[in-house]
């Protein structure tokens, strides 16, 4: 386990349960702490320069919103990625994303696609640069997250923005690949094609085809990772 000691800030804060849990989910999110690795009480807290009441109120949400689980020996480690966890996850997000792009293009007015256009160029101007790759990740969601919000239906927002957290995990692994990355930019273009010609029916299709690549990416690197497991 590896986190970096960014600076003693929990001190000051009020609400330390709630910023430490923010703060060991994006360090798992972005594999700051690795899968499969355990989390030591003492050394955290040390680290953070906190006491071990909030870290603990942070360790049971991670735990209740399954980032972590309970090992036998005591204390917790973060949950690995399974095969089963990446089928669930992105069926879920096939079902939900896929309606609200059809939704979208039938709701959407002429405006409300500048913004889009924008995303797509500004995530093609840094995957061309290859300056900050790291930025991709925040520009897809940001993308994702304009399109999504056309199709006018807070109910079905709210629940794809309560999967946000895991396919932020997912996407950190899978944007870091450039093959995968520049057919997502693709795949947006296309999307964006099918909402100004409102053809809700198409960009529906290329919406569940778009998260069945990635889903299909993380199951590719998950095996290798597993093998090369096997093999150290």
């Amino acid at each position: 386990m590896c986190i970096r000691d960014r600076d003693n800030s929990f001190k000051e804060r009020k609400s330390l349960g709630h910023d430490v849990f923010e703060y060991l989910k994006n360090a798992i999110i972005d594999q700051t702490i690795e899968p499969g690795s355990r989390l030591v009480e003492s050394k955290i807290a040390d680290m953070l320069g906190i006491s071990r009441t909030p870290l603990r109120e942070a360790l049971h949400k991670l735990e209740r919103e399954d980032w972590i689980e309970k090992i036998p020996s005591g204390g917790f480690k973060v949950v690995t990625l399974t095969h089963d966890d990446i089928e669930q996850t992105f069926g879920i997000r096939s079902v939900l994303e896929a309606y609200a792009a059809r939704l979208a293009a039938e709701n959407y007015q002429d405006k409300d696609l500048i913004p889009l256009e924008n995303k797509i160029k500004e995530y093609q101007a840094c995957l061309e640069s290859k300056k900050n790759i790291d930025k991709l990740h925040k520009l897809n969601t940001q993308f994702h997250d304009l399109l999504y919000s056309l199709s006018q239906s807070p109910k079905l927002i709210k629940m794809i923005n309560q999967l946000q957290a895991q396919i932020s995990r997912f996407r950190q692994i899978i944007l870091k690949q450039e093959e995968y990355a520049r057919k997502s930019s693709d795949d947006h273009v296309r999307m964006l094609d099918a909402i100004k010609n409102r053809d809700g029916k198409k960009v529906e299709q290329l919406v569940r085809q778009h998260i069945i690549k990635g889903k299909n990416a993380v199951l590719t690197i998950l095996t290798q990772e597993e093998e090369e497991n096997k093999i150290a």
